[in-house]
């Protein structure tokens, strides 16, 4: 039976996931912050044929979740999903010390350090396979959400150079850049969401990607072209065009 690691399953992304892992040979382990959301999700996987076990704590607990991961045994795949967005309103300078700090922490402080640990026990267990749910701002100065931007964009190299570390242990590390999907986090920004699809679909998508070995995916697809012509810009006019959004 497949061991399958998600956090943030309790909503949006992780918990189509999830519903997309679970099956009769999966034992998924499910983290997130909201213990029913949680528990309700872990009631559909389990429905679906998958063995379930839920965990609900705060991801910022750095010294909980290195306890949690150690007591797991073997892991096939680990999906650092969990994070935090939402943008600066135009009425305030800037985003507050507090928020940023828990961007900080969420997006990248808890993955990273989740992800180390867990790439240690899988050299150790003779290989795995690890995905880091970033997003497209990690390719864009975003002034609306600096950041959120700035921990995506951090979250991106440090992939990178898991991927290349681990891969002669047999450690497969991948990036998962989504664009927009139709997730509570979305659905509480005021901007534009072009392209916009759904959590399950999404899903279903990076399920495919992972299973082939890819490391780098983006989803949906549009943003490859978007993200292209965007880095094709001289950097000043990408500037300006950030600053009139």
């Amino acid at each position: 039976m497949r061991k399958i690691l998600i956090t943030g399953a309790s909503s949006g992304l992780g918990a189509a996931l999830a519903r997309n892992y679970a099956c009769v040979d999966a034992e998924l382990v499910l983290w997130g912050r909201d213990a029913a959301r949680l528990e309700a999700v872990a009631a559909e996987c389990r429905a679906r044929g998958a063995s379930c076990r839920s965990d609900a704590f705060d991801l910022r607990d750095v010294d909980g979740m290195l306890a949690r991961l150690a007591s797991l045994g073997r892991v096939e795949l680990a999906i650092f999903c969990a994070g935090v967005g939402g943008s600066v309103p135009d009425s305030q300078a800037s985003e507050s010390a507090a928020a940023a700090r828990m961007t900080a922490e969420v997006n990248f402080v808890g993955p990273v350090t989740g992800a180390t640990a867990m790439a240690e026990a899988m050299a150790a267990n003779g290989g795995g396979q690890i995905l880091l749910v970033g997003s497209i701002a990690e390719s864009f100065p975003l002034p609306m959400a600096p950041s959120y931007a700035a921990s995506k964009a951090g979250l991106a190299l440090f992939a990178e150079a898991l991927g290349i570390r681990m891969a002669r242990h047999g450690v497969a590390v991948s990036l998962v850049s989504p664009g927009f999907i139709d997730t509570p986090m979305s659905q509480g920004l005021t901007q534009p969401k072009p392209f916009l699809i759904s959590a399950d679909r999404a899903a279903a998508i990076i399920v495919r990607a992972v299973a082939r070995g890819q490391r780098r995916i983006v989803v949906p697809w549009q943003f490859i072209g978007l993200r292209s012509f965007a880095m094709l810009l001289p950097r000043v006019w990408l500037r300006a065009i950030l600053r009139r959004l």
